[in-house]
């Protein structure tokens, strides 16, 4: 009977120092989930002031990761004859129009670019909103080595007022 009390004791016993540990641990494991959340927040929250931001920071990574990266990839180089790369000065950095309704329309027709054909299909992406296109666009356009005039919203709703596909 002695011994069950002694092991009854004991359990009280750890489960009280054992409780101050797992206290401990679990603040310590708030604090860095915590932490974890505020870097995501800092990761994820876009800046509007697109000439100031880092590339990380502008709201069109997001899209570009979703829509564009499968095709393109994830450092902007294409696929070799089917994807052109988005570092180039010809349809990257030229001109808006012709970049937003790509975008809009799609593109189901060879092209040159940087001297090379590239023969994939690119479907329509009309369903994005203006802002969207514009935040896409300008994250391409200020990715990958580019460093080109941001695209805006108001640009991209001209654009799919006036398409012609």
């Amino acid at each position: 009977m002695t011994f069950l009390l002694g092991i009854a004791m004991s359990c009280i016993l750890v489960a009280c120092g054992g409780g101050e540990q797992t206290t401990e641990k679990q603040e310590t494991a708030k604090t860095e989930e915590v932490k974890v959340e505020e870097t995501k927040k800092e990761q994820t929250t876009p800046s509007d002031n697109t000439a100031t931001a880092t590339v990380a920071d502008l709201p069109g990574k997001g899209i570009y990761t979703t829509y564009c990266s499968v095709c393109h990839q994830a450092d902007g180089k294409g696929v070799p004859n089917m994807n052109p790369p988005l570092v180039n000065k010809e349809w990257v950095g030229g001109d808006k129009t012709r970049l937003i309704k790509v975008v809009l329309n799609g593109l189901n027709e060879p092209i040159t670019v940087n001297g090379e054909k590239y023969q994939g299909v690119m479907a329509s992406h009309d369903f994005l909103t203006d802002k969207q296109i514009a935040n896409v666009l300008t994250f391409i356009r200020k990715s990958f080595g580019n460093d080109y005039e941001a695209i805006t919203e108001e640009e991209v709703a001209e654009v799919r007022k006036n398409n012609k596909k």
